[in-house]
């Protein structure tokens, strides 16, 4: 069996060594709308039309597939079309249980659109299925999982959690955006659902925007090809290649991403003007076992809270000059950003408060520069903060 990194560079971009073939040892671009065919019952190669099937797309379906030990990958336009797609599985009146710290833009589709569509949502504190059980209802179809949460990196035990789920015959979604599949598998640990922003880590560079659900069940495969086709939010050929591309250079970025959000946590966890920080990584993270278990590292997002006011906070990220103050993450470019103003704003202020995003909250998605000069940035935005 291939391990992860051979797995990345090789799965889907085989090269045609067939008659006629080209031996392309990187997958072209297919741009083509329409695929011509002989015979009017057998489309060419199974091709028909790019919505349906596009064969630049599918070699990074059959990548991503690989990546997670899946059956089937299913790329789309954004990481939300994927979340879309997935929830499009239900039906009027059916019942989500999400985790409580989920990504403002997915609690957004949560609550303003799906909800006016009838389906029922509720935001929970759960960190295993224990404490999964209690918002079960007879109407719940799917757990819905961020793990680490975003952006307080919560650790939920998601093998606990699925086999709950598994007893009631609910989905496990889990959205494994910041850990990437180099350091977390789901499916590995009971889930039936992954999702990713390919924005993100897997695609690495900051110049794609994509997303994918990927699964090792075929009869929830099926209906998520029919879906892919019926919805038509599907991965352009060109952001496909580009996404194929980074991956090939996926496990190199995550080692020396984290490689530097130890070094830039242990900084910041050391500083007076830093009240509290979140990572995994630490041994006093409450949900250190659980990820030390499911994990293989720990990822490069961080999360802290200044000494301060919202004054302060904004003085801060103005002040830092190699983090670029953006939305967005997972790149190799180290990124720093305001949740309550950016990425979380459209969670109402109570509910923010509730779970404990406080407005002198920052997270930091660590790049792979220098980590000596991420420290010394963020050493002089904290002394220009007050």
């Amino acid at each position: 069996m291939k391990r992860f990194s051979t797995k990345a560079i090789h799965v889907g971009n085989e090269p045609n060594l067939k008659d006629g073939g080209s031996g392309d040892v990187v997958v072209p671009i297919h741009l083509s709308t329409t695929f011509a065919r002989k015979n009017v019952y057998k489309p060419t190669a199974g091709y028909e039309y790019s919505r349906s099937g596009n064969p630049t797309r599918f070699a990074l379906e059959k990548n991503l597939a690989a990546l997670e030990n899946g059956t089937h990958a299913f790329a789309y336009a954004s990481g939300l079309a994927a979340i879309t797609n997935t929830l499009l599985l239900l039906k009027q009146g059916d019942h989500i249980v999400s985790i409580d710290d989920v990504y403002g833009g997915t609690r957004r589709l949560f609550s303003k659109v799906f909800e006016r569509f009838g389906l029922l949502f509720t935001y929970a504190d759960f960190r295993d299925g224990n404490s999964f059980k209690k918002h079960i209802r007879k109407n719940t179809k799917i757990v819905w999982i961020e793990s680490p949460t975003n952006p307080l990196l919560k650790i939920v035990d998601i093998a606990s959690v699925a086999k709950t789920a598994r007893t009631k015959n609910i989905l496990t979604v889990v959205d494994n955006t910041f850990a990437s599949p180099c350091f977390q598998k789901p499916l590995d640990l009971g889930a039936n659902i992954v999702v990713h922003s390919l924005t993100k880590y897997i695609g690495g560079h900051s110049d794609a925007v994509g997303g994918t659900i990927i699964v090792k069940n075929k009869q929830i495969s099926d209906q998520l090809r029919f879906l892919q086709n019926a919805a038509g939010a599907i991965l352009s050929p060109f952001d496909s290649y580009s996404i194929l591309r980074g991956i090939k250079t996926l496990q190199l970025r995550m080692q020396k991403h984290e490689e530097n959000a130890r070094k830039v946590v242990e900084f910041l966890s050391g500083h007076k003007k830093v009240k509290k920080t979140y990572y995994p990584g630490l041994p006093t993270h409450p949900g250190h076992k659980i990820a030390k278990k499911q994990m293989s590292g720990f990822g490069a997002m961080v999360s802290f809270e200044l000494q301060g006011d919202i004054k302060t906070a904004i003085k801060f990220l103005e002040s830092l000059r190699i983090f670029a103050i953006a939305e967005s993450l997972g790149a190799v470019e180290s990124l720093a950003e305001h949740p309550a103003s950016m990425t979380h704003a459209s969670v109402p202020k109570t509910e923010r408060e509730k779970i404990g995003l406080s407005n002198t909250l920052i997270r930091l998605s660590v790049g792979i520069e220098d980590a000596e000069d991420l420290i010394a940035d963020l050493n002089q935005a904290l002394k220009n903060a007050g």
